[in-house]
């Protein structure tokens, strides 16, 4: 009975809109309804893992060691233009390990500051081979290096895959040349089950990051997600709890920047070394920037620009700005020339 008193009422819009579609299609025979294109985004922050070969085995490692391949400088240097007139104004260099090609990446970050004139230039480093001799020549063009750390216990990097050197003598290492060389200085952590219940906020402290990015271990389509991949960290894998539960412990930090899978998974624009934005939901990359241009292979991906700003993608990137020290402060600035 309430059904035939509510069908009138539900019918009647239907009826409406059917009619208003089939009206439409009278008057313009060639007028097809359509789902609006993706909106084509300014890349103003990209990350460059231009090589997949690395001398550590990370077991939660999002960007295996599938292929070997590593672009030519001109054919770098020409993708590295194309990014910057679409709108670059950060790269970053990651891999692999980036400073396994210390010629290339020296003449990547180079033609970045003296060429494109970039606002930042950054790499991504574990700092198992960072020499203070690369930095005298190549420090004046570099923004920020971040190296990565997940324990300040050499028990479990090396069970996690970090192992073969003393990691936090590295890391006091590097954060002096950083400071000596006028470079930010930035730590990455990945939380994950061998790590989540440790407290690293003395060292921490003593390091003195201007961020330290903590990322949630994350799975990744085809990278790290079964036993068939090179990297399977379902083994690593927290709950949100468990997370949450690092978070607390650590949030005192001026320089600590959570961030979670919701956060993390979309909201990086990633190139690979074929120079092909990929995209998190599995789906194929895009096609090389080399051949289709910036705006086309940017179209072809999932980018999440509202979880990009939201993560605090856009930060005092330039070692010129935020404290006055390279190496220290902290990493809640905001760029307030850049706009979306």
């Amino acid at each position: 009975m309430v059904l035939l008193i509510y069908l009138p009422l539900i019918a009647l819009p239907l009826a409406v809109s059917l009619g208003f579609i089939l009206l439409i299609h009278r008057l313009f025979p060639t007028f097809r309804f359509t789902r609006p294109s993706p909106t084509i985004s300014t890349p103003i922050s990209v990350n460059y893992h231009f090589t997949r070969v690395c001398n550590k085995t990370c077991k939660f490692c999002f960007f295996t060691h599938k292929t070997s391949h590593k672009m030519s400088s001109p054919d770098a240097f020409h993708g590295l233009s194309l990014l910057a007139a679409a709108g670059m104004k950060k790269i970053n260099f990651a891999g692999g390990e980036p400073f396994l090609y210390q010629a290339f990446l020296g003449e990547m970050i180079q033609y970045c500051k003296e060429t494109l004139h970039l606002e930042s230039v950054s790499i991504v480093t574990n700092g198992s081979l960072v020499a203070e001799k690369w930095l005298a020549q190549y420090g004046q063009y570099v923004d920020i290096i971040a190296v990565s750390c997940d324990s300040f216990n050499q028990a479990v990097n090396e069970e996690i895959g970090r192992g073969g050197g003393d990691n936090v003598k590295s890391l006091f290492e590097i954060a002096a040349w950083c400071k000596k060389y006028g470079i930010k200085f930035k730590l990455n952590t990945v939380v994950c089950r061998l790590n989540y219940q440790e407290d690293m906020n003395a060292i921490v402290s003593e390091l003195q990051p201007f961020r330290w990015k903590c990322f949630q271990v994350l799975i990744v389509k085809g990278e790290n997600d079964t036993e068939k991949t090179l990297r399977d960290a379902r083994q690593l894998q927290i709950s949100k709890e468990q997370y949450a539960e690092f978070c607390k412990r650590h949030e005192a930090q001026s320089c600590f920047v959570p961030e979670s899978n919701e956060l993390m998974a979309r909201s990086y624009l990633i190139l690979d070394e074929y120079m092909r934005f990929l995209d998190r939901d599995g789906k194929e990359p895009s096609k090389p920037i080399l051949e289709i241009g910036v705006q086309k292979a940017l179209a072809a991906v999932y980018w999440d620009q509202e979880g990009f700003v939201k993560r605090g993608g856009v930060y005092d990137w330039s070692r010129n700005q935020g404290t006055g020290e390279a190496a220290g402060g902290g990493g809640n600035g905001e760029h307030k020339e850049l706009e979306f």
